[in-house]
């Protein structure tokens, strides 16, 4: 083990923060081995063998957006034959769909669609707690929450007040991409700034609604801009606590406008998963989220520090309009199958991770 591994392994060792500059060390680094195994111990203290999954349906509400971001295959513009917008109806009916297939969430994001007024989207939360007044509605990004306070005339706190009475229970955390204004102002100049993005989340959380975190990685960016973009999650979930997860999202380059990007090999993402384990201290739980990674990546990044899959998911939209080559949905059966031939124990939860049921 080279010097800088040694000096992070007793780090971890004493329950010690790692700096920006060990991370970057561990970028450099090819050992892979090492940095997992790392990883996986941080990962065991704070999980032990268990690994969480739900069940879970994604609605894609409309893929039109006023934001035409490089990176992004799944938007579209409102003249485009491809453009589409779900009515309240098929959103209950996608709902009840959920409910029939024992879902616990509705997780739903979509484009900042330039004529649908923010009462739309307080109908949308209604019409999926009117099917089950049960279902834990994750939705909407920090980009959406400032997009709504736009359109509403109205402050983002006012926004997150109107939607957490009409339903909304948590955020799942994306919009995030790459924090760092350089990369950001590349691959999406017309989204919200990574600062900005920050200031709803803080906002979100100190209005008490849990979150998860993003990451697009693979594509403009370099290791220092992945070091920063955490370093200032980590530097937020400090104040607040609000964060839940981690999500690394691989970049998918098919149907983007992205030049030279490559998108993610194997190697990259577990190294990425694992130095994020590492790294986020502070955060209970690293998510492989699947539908990018790949079922083979995702299962081996369960060795790697990651101790959450998703779930089930359901008719995902964005990630396959980029090309994710993975299934659109996958069976619990198929889940827990998975997590048990990788050595860990399964554990259905809720979003909150309360844990449902222990395989």
């Amino acid at each position: 083990m080279t010097d800088p591994l040694q000096q992070i392994q007793d780090k971890i060792r004493n329950n010690q923060r790692i700096s920006d500059a060990d991370a970057l060390a561990l970028f450099a680094s090819n050992d892979l081995l090492t940095i997992g195994s790392l990883a996986a111990a941080v990962n065991q203290k704070k999980n032990a063998d268990k690994v969480y999954f739900n069940v879970n349906r994604h609605i894609n509400y409309t893929n039109i957006c006023v934001n035409q971001c490089i990176f992004c295959a799944f938007s579209k513009l409102e003249k485009d034959e491809e453009g589409y917008t779900l009515a309240l109806n098929d959103i209950r009916t996608k709902a009840k769909e959920a409910v029939a297939a024992g879902a616990t969430e509705i997780h739903s994001v979509g484009g900042l669609h330039p004529r649908l007024p923010f009462n739309f989207y307080l109908d949308m939360l209604r019409t999926i707690k009117s099917v089950s007044p049960q279902l834990h509605i994750k939705a909407f990004t920090a980009v959406e929450i400032d997009y709504f306070s736009k359109i509403s005339k109205t402050s983002v706190t006012e926004v997150i007040e109107a939607l957490q009475q009409a339903g909304l229970g948590s955020m799942p955390g994306g919009g995030a991409e790459i924090l760092a204004k350089e990369v950001r102002d590349k691959i999406c100049p017309e989204k919200i700034s990574g600062e900005r993005w920050l200031e709803v989340i803080e906002q979100v959380h100190n209005a008490g609604l849990k979150s998860n975190a993003t990451m697009l990685f693979g594509h403009l960016e370099n290791h220092a801009d992945r070091v920063d973009h955490m370093r200032r999650l980590r530097e937020l979930q400090d104040r607040t606590g609000g964060f839940q997860s981690f999500i690394p999202l691989a970049f998918q380059p098919d149907n983007t406008r992205v030049p030279g990007a490559k998108g993610v090999g194997g190697v990259d993402a577990l190294k990425t998963l694992a130095i994020s384990r590492i790294y986020l201290d502070n955060f209970q739980h690293v998510k492989a989220y699947w539908v990018m990674l790949g079922m083979k990546i995702a299962q081996t990044a369960l060795c790697f520090g990651v101790n959450d899959l998703d779930g089930t998911v359901i008719e995902e939209q964005i990630g396959h309009d980029a090309g994710a080559d993975s299934p659109q949905v996958i069976a619990k059966d198929r889940i827990i199958s998975l997590i048990r031939k990788a050595g860990k124990t399964p554990v259905e939860r809720d979003t909150l991770y309360n844990e449902l049921t222990v395989y």
